[in-house]
């Protein structure tokens, strides 16, 4: 079994390890203390079976951490070891591809269950809090005709590639389609075709329009 542990405190992926070694004491333990060095691990690692990821990292901002961790290895699971406790946001990182969320202030029997729950192929949340279901999508009148509303933020950034999620990311970061060319190694035609299908997929019109509408990402701004 291979485990990679994502968080930029070396006190707390020491004692991550700990607990780890303790359940699975044949498992091989990889540590990154930041998102790039996540991925450079997962380049490298093509057997991983579980990350355990801090929300929290520095550089990265609410749920882009682990959104860039999905488009890198998508069928790995994510497990968040997040110190954020609040149910909503719980509920936003599994919609948004997480496989389990626990706090940090868990005690070891409890990090041992979430892991395993994972690693059987379960979702895991703290007792209490319910992954609700799906919002419903209402309709709305307006110039004597029904309009639908927009799907819930996690459904329509579901609906990007691996490829516009990254596009997504250097958006918002304020980059031109230059320089997302230059990033990703690409020419500017397809940069401007991704961001096309960015603009249909969430449902807007505007560059401007794709960063406000992803604000939700941003947990602490939500």
């Amino acid at each position: 079994m291979r485990l990679l542990i994502v968080d930029d405190h070396p006190l707390f992926r020491e004692a991550l390890s700990s607990a780890l070694r303790l359940a699975y004491p044949d498992a091989v333990l990889l540590e990154a203390e930041g998102i790039e060095a996540a991925c450079a691990v997962m380049a490298s690692e093509r057997d991983l079976d579980l990350v355990l990821l801090d929300l929290g990292l520095q550089g990265s901002t609410g749920f882009e951490g682990l959104l860039t961790l999905r488009t890198r290895a998508p069928r790995v699971p994510v497990l968040i070891v997040s110190g954020q406790d609040e149910p909503r946001i719980m509920r936003e990182a599994l919609r948004h591809g997480a496989a389990g969320f626990v706090p940090k202030a868990v005690d070891k029997p409890t990090l041992t269950l979430a892991v395993g729950t994972v690693l059987s192929g379960a979702l895991y949340l703290p007792p209490g809090v319910s992954l609700a279901p799906p919002e419903t999508i209402p309709e709305t009148v307006g110039e004597g005709r029904a309009h639908r509303a927009k799907a819930p933020l996690a459904e329509r950034v579901g609906r990007l590639t691996p490829q516009q999620l990254r596009v997504l990311m250097l958006i918002r970061q304020g980059k031109l389609n230059k320089q997302i060319a230059h990033d990703l190694n690409v020419g500017d035609s397809t940069v401007k075709a991704h961001v096309s299908e960015i603009l249909r997929k969430l449902e807007v019109i505007s560059r401007t329009q794709i960063v406000i509408e992803t604000a939700g990402l941003d947990f602490e701004r939500a």
